[in-house]
């Protein structure tokens, strides 16, 4: 009896050794098939580094040399733009970092009270209303310079450089009639503006509505109207002149249809550019071919990324290759996840089904604006 007890209890044993050596086996094959993590596609961990903190990439780079490289190749490259919101009646204004998906939070009491013009390699044009105090601003630095005061009213506004720069010049221009534009110019240590009257050669109406079509590119500032027409100021002349340039292929239904409602225009090396945009519709955007003087369809940014805003767009290059060959709406969804963008790759908006109506937009509502040089004191 005891015989077949024992018998009974090496079979048991038996068999759970047998089924361990079993599990053992498939995890094997299982582990076989896998592949470690220093051997993951590099796109793969392009994609991961491209969304890590400054903190969270160094430990990254720890794990070995080729995730070191990733890493370290991704703290090279460019920065994308924080889009900027201003918030009413208080001094609290929030940034919203769209390669991280991150807020920040700085208390600036400069802009209370304030309106935001233009924003440019870092700096903020702002207007007081209250005193008509026009002043140049750096949010992370909290560095300010004067300008003369100046009553802006229905003016377009941008300028070509940073203030620090002594090649810096601030350009407003208005309307007098459709064949009279008020160009008014100053620059940092000025002691009043210069207001000049210019003729044009066609009619050409400027408003608040192009505040979002101002570029300074070589050494002209251009100014898209919203026909479509292209002005050209040369700040060293101080000449003004309306360039013999078809509009857009796109306003030939735009008094049929009227819904391209978003303009942006950019420049990136002496090139110019225009995107007009449509609540629903794809974006379509434009190259200035200036040995044609036309403006020409193209279907690619050549891996470049566009950040449209009412008061000024940027376009940058070098950025994570997700960002890439896309464009960056100033609006944030799913809870400040991700801010909208289309892809000229894709040919969609993300987050899917998503699209901007600039109907709904507020002209002051947000601006991008580039971060500051140093973020570790933001993560």
């Amino acid at each position: 009896m005891a015989g077949k007890k024992r018998k009974k209890t090496k079979s048991l044993a038996e068999t759970r050794r047998g089924n361990r050596r079993i599990v053992k086996e498939e995890e094997k094959k299982v582990t076989e098939g896998l592949r470690p993590c220093s051997e993951l596609p590099m796109e793969l961990l392009e994609l991961i580094a491209s969304r890590l903190r400054l903190k969270e990439n160094i430990r990254f780079s720890l794990v070995c040399k080729r995730w070191h490289f990733v890493a370290v190749s991704a703290r090279v490259l460019n920065r994308s733009p924080w889009l900027m919101f201003p918030q009413k009646n208080s001094s609290l204004c929030k940034f919203f970092d769209p390669s991280h998906r991150a807020f920040y939070f700085l208390d600036i009491p400069d802009l209370y009270g304030s309106r935001i013009c233009y924003a440019k390699d870092g700096w903020l044009l702002i207007y007081r209303p209250r005193n008509s105090r026009v002043f140049f601003f750096n949010p992370f630095t909290k560095a300010i310079i004067k300008l003369p005061r100046f009553e802006l009213r229905h003016q377009s506004v941008a300028f070509s450089s940073a203030p620090t720069s002594p090649s810096c010049i601030v350009f407003l221009i208005e309307c007098v009639n459709p064949l009279v534009v008020s160009v008014s110019t100053c620059h940092p240590g000025a002691v009043e503006w210069s207001t000049v009257n210019h003729q044009s050669k066609l009619p050409f109406v400027v408003g608040f509505s192009d505040w979002n079509n101002m570029i300074f590119c070589g050494k002209f500032f251009y100014v898209l109207n919203l026909m479509g027409l292209l002005g050209v100021f040369d700040p060293e002349n101080q000449t003004w002149n309306v360039l013999d340039v078809r509009p857009p292929a796109v306003l030939d239904i735009y008094f049929f249809r009227k819904r391209w409602r978003g303009r942006f225009m950019v420049e990136f090396r002496g090139e110019l550019l225009v995107m007009y945009t449509c609540f629903r519709e794809k974006p379509i955007i434009f190259k200035l071919d200036q040995s044609k003087m036309e403006w020409e369809k193209v279907k690619s940014l050549d891996g470049l990324t566009m950040f449209a805003s009412f008061l000024s767009s940027h376009l940058s290059s070098n950025l994570p290759r997700i960002m890439s060959n896309s464009v960056y709406f100033p609006k944030v969804r799913f809870y400040g996840k991700r801010c909208i963008s289309y892809s000229l790759d894709d040919c969609r908006y993300y987050p899917s089904k998503e699209c901007h109506d600039w109907v709904e937009q507020e002209p002051f509502e947000s601006i991008w604006i580039e971060p500051p040089e140093d973020v570790s004191t933001f993560v």
